[in-house]
């Protein structure tokens, strides 16, 4: 398999990795040449992902910010041919995947929309691993989510990345409960660190330090384009975690213990309706 990468940051170069360890042929493109000079040197990348590889690809994965994705689809479009499968792997889908399957319908590429639900709170190539996708959730949104032959071969395209799972989907859905999941984690994680009292917070910080603050450490140019790409529903689940923490806040400030008893066993029940 010939395998085209676009953008060599934790995801794209994650899936050079894979693939190149699975013994497929991987070029790629990023704006940065030291990053892909760097990538083919560590053996991850073959060769350069230009004009003339692009449509003797079998599958090419943009790994880009969305605004970036959809340069790229508007300038390649006219160069993928009927060969390459295109599947682009950001974090929103709505803005992306409307112009990609229009742009799929007039040059008669194959594409759909992707987002490989992993990673970790480092940014860059020097942070991918071969073994990142390995047992992780991979969330497809087609045009069409009845063509069975299709999607079965996607799936062999991705194989080598190791997914555990696939997610069939639309773009809107995704993109609703992606603001939950993940958008929202990401607000609050680097929100609740601003607090003064972190500065104190060594030697007297465990597991639930941790965990609540391990995503701060995002990169913000990133997260900035994709909440506001995805603003309605982000702004959405803002305002319910809002709403909550009043509700907590009014409990505390009145020392109404059982208010704020029933509050945190709602909460419990919730973790165990929704996690099993």
């Amino acid at each position: 398999m010939i395998v085209g990468i676009v953008g060599l940051g934790l995801i794209g170069g994650s899936f050079a990795k894979a693939y190149s360890r699975a013994g497929h042929e991987v070029c790629a493109f990023d704006t940065d040449e030291s990053i892909l000079n760097f990538a083919k040197l560590s053996g991850a990348v073959h060769g350069v992902l230009d004009d003339a590889k692009i449509p003797t690809c079998d599958l090419i994965l943009i790994c880009t910010y969305p605004q970036a994705a959809l340069t790229y689809l508007e300038e390649k479009g006219p160069i993928f041919g009927p060969y390459p499968f295109v599947i682009d792997c950001c974090g929103t889908k709505q803005n992306v995947v409307e112009k990609g399957f229009a742009l799929a319908r007039q040059y008669g590429f194959s594409y759909l929309g992707g987002h490989p639900m992993a990673g970790t709170q480092y940014s860059g190539f020097k942070y991918a691993n071969a073994d990142l996708f390995k047992g992780a959730p991979m969330v497809i949104v087609p045009e069409k989510n009845d063509d069975i032959s299709c999607l079965d071969y996607v799936k062999q395209l991705l194989e080598p990345a190791g997914f555990g799972r696939y997610t069939i989907t639309t773009a809107a859905q995704h993109d609703q409960v992606i603001a939950f999941t993940s958008q929202l984690a990401h607000v609050v994680s680097n929100a609740y660190v601003k607090s003064p009292t972190a500065k104190l917070h060594t030697g007297m910080s465990a597991g639930s330090y941790k965990d609540m603050t391990r995503v701060a450490w995002l990169n913000p140019e990133m997260w900035c384009q994709l909440f506001l790409d995805n603003d309605e529903y982000l702004v959405r689940e803002i305002d319910i975690l809002m709403a909550n923490l009043a509700e907590y806040k009014e409990a505390i400030v009145n020392k109404d213990r059982a208010r704020l008893t029933k509050l945190l066993a709602d909460g419990r029940k919730c973790k165990e309706e929704v996690d099993g």
